[in-house]
């Protein structure tokens, strides 16, 4: 499988990896870890290809057939929803497509010459099995859990979970025997997540995939590739392995930091005191040397990812009503076309729901409505006196403007704060100092994320609206999240399929589900 050797990857004078090398194993699942900005996702790019490094060399083998799954679904997606699956097998695709223009020339304007380009084309499609691709798509969207009837559909009416699960069938239409997965949970309901932690399970290839999801990482991982500062480490096992093992080389790289320090201020003694004497000073030169060695040394242990943790609070303006929205009777959808009925809803003030049910089924479209997004189809909805509402969308990361920075971005979605304030509430969400200057363009999806969050933040409302918050956040990022909502003095609606993140602080769930009535029920009755 693919190996890697001493390779280096820098952004500016910060390197994202460090003298890295190491050889995939053949059909292992090995997962990557790190915080947002760590550089995981680089890395993913730079093995696909997409990305260049400075120094060090990717050697990938002949009979190695890459499968990628990005974060994000393609913007612009094929017709309908079985040729879209069809381009994932890239080279079969573009030679049907040519024998689809051979084909109607021939019917057009028909010449021998014409024709024999015809069967030309047609002979090295049929050889290389272009005539199954179809049906060999449809077997692949079946079994992920597409219709038929859905085939001709467009992609761009199915939900974010939905779209992504299109985009997984596109990779295995092409049968890689590597396969790399960006955070491959995200957007996807519970029953989609277990289907797709079985499906890789049974994979037989090599298995990369970045993930925040401890369960997931814990339940597929053979081995755990660590990012941190610059520093790339595989470790043997699983998550928590992983956890124990860092924690006791943590220890041990802190003892030998301390053996470093001691030493270079026992050298840096002698060298402050005989560097101007002549018989010493060839002697303070070379301990100098030492010195300088002994730092690099230091700087290259590590410690530990960052003690810092992100700490949030959210606070509230002004207290709404007590009754914060009443849903009677409602029906939601697009284009008059209902994704579910009946609903019923009533919000008290200092309730926190989650919202629960299957892709597809309405979540994100019945938050959209809330807040004014989409029309409501049919019923009533009110919402109470003096509530603002704070609104985080799966498609948030839209709202931010690629070419202004971290800190021009809050400043341009909030009002009433000034550049202090904004700071301040970056730097809870580590993205501090000159981190604040840098174009969002430039950031990492979880970096956006809490650049979204941080704007949130700075509103001050007192009805948050989330649609799956954690999607593209670290681990300590997410427990902070939970956290800052479990002490919020304001009412919460969140959709998200993260059972850790909904247990720390959901007081109610909604479940939604069109073979019964929704339903509230308090959490302790699940």
């Amino acid at each position: 499988m693919i190996i890697v050797k001493n390779l280096v990857k820098k952004f500016g004078d910060r390197f994202i990896i460090r003298d890295f090398s190491y050889h995939f194993p053949k059909n292992a699942n090995v997962g990557i870890v790190g915080a947002n900005g760590a550089g995981k996702t680089t890395f993913l790019n730079i093995l696909t290809g997409s990305e260049e490094y400075d120094d060090g060399e990717v050697a990938i083998p002949k009979d190695c057939i890459l499968g990628y799954l990005p974060q994000t679904p393609n913007e612009n997606p094929k017709d309908t929803i079985l040729d879209e699956c069809i381009s994932g097998h890239t080279k079969l695709f573009e030679l049907q497509q040519k024998l689809h223009e051979a084909l109607r020339k021939v019917s057009e304007s028909y010449s021998d010459e014409i024709y024999a380009n015809y069967e030309k084309i047609e002979a090295e499609f049929a050889d290389k099995g272009g005539y199954a691709l179809e049906a060999d798509a449809k077997g692949v969207l079946i079994g992920l859990g597409f219709e038929a009837a859905q085939f001709d559909r467009s992609p761009l009416i199915l939900s974010g979970g939905w779209r992504m699960r299109l985009e997984l069938a596109k990779l295995l239409i092409n049968e890689p025997n590597f396969l790399i997965l960006d955070e491959p949970t995200n957007h996807l309901d519970l029953p989609s997540l277990t289907w797709l932690e079985g499906h890789l399970k049974s994979f037989r290839g090599t298995l990369l995939f970045v993930s925040h999801d401890r369960e997931f990482l814990n339940n597929l991982s053979d081995q755990i590739i660590h990012i941190s500062n610059g520093n790339v480490k595989v470790y043997n096992g699983n998550f928590d392995s992983f956890v124990e093992q860092r924690e006791a080389n943590a220890e041990f790289a802190k003892r030998q930091k301390e053996a470093l320090k001691k030493k270079q201020d026992h050298l840096q003694e002698f060298v402050d005191r005989f560097r101007y004497k002549a018989s010493k000073a060839k002697q303070a030169q070379s301990k100098l040397k030492i010195i300088e060695r002994l730092k690099q040394l230091e700087d290259r242990l590590d410690i530990a990812e960052s003690d810092q943790k992100p700490v949030l609070k959210m606070e509230v303006e002004n207290q709404s009503a007590k009754v914060v929205l009443e849903l009677k009777n409602v029906t939601i959808g697009y284009d008059d076309i209902a994704l579910n009925k009946n609903l019923d809803l009533r919000v008290i003030r200092g309730n926190k729901i989650a919202i629960i049910g299957s892709n597809g089924i309405g979540k994100s479209t019945l938050l959209k409505t809330i807040v004014g997004e989409m029309p409501l189809i049919s019923g009533e909805m009110q919402i109470g006196q003096n509530v603002s509402i704070g609104y985080y969308a799966q498609s948030q990361l839209d709202v931010l403007e690629p070419r202004l920075d971290a800190l021009e971005n809050v400043l341009k979605l909030t009002i009433d704060i000034n550049q202090q304030q904004a700071r301040a509430i970056l730097g809870c969400l580590l993205i501090s100092k000159n981190d604040v200057k840098k174009p969002v363009s430039v950031l990492s999806g979880g970096e956006k994320s809490k650049v979204a969050i941080a704007a949130l933040l700075a509103q001050k409302s007192n009805f948050l609206v989330l649609d799956e918050p954690t999607n593209h956040l670290d681990m300590s990022s997410a427990e902070a999240l939970a956290n800052a909502l479990n002490e919020y003095n304001g009412t919460v609606l969140v959709v998200s399929h993260n059972r850790s993140f909904i247990n720390s602080f959901a007081t109610h769930i909604f479940s939604m589900d069109r073979s019964k009535k929704a339903e509230l029920v308090g959490i302790d009755s699940l």
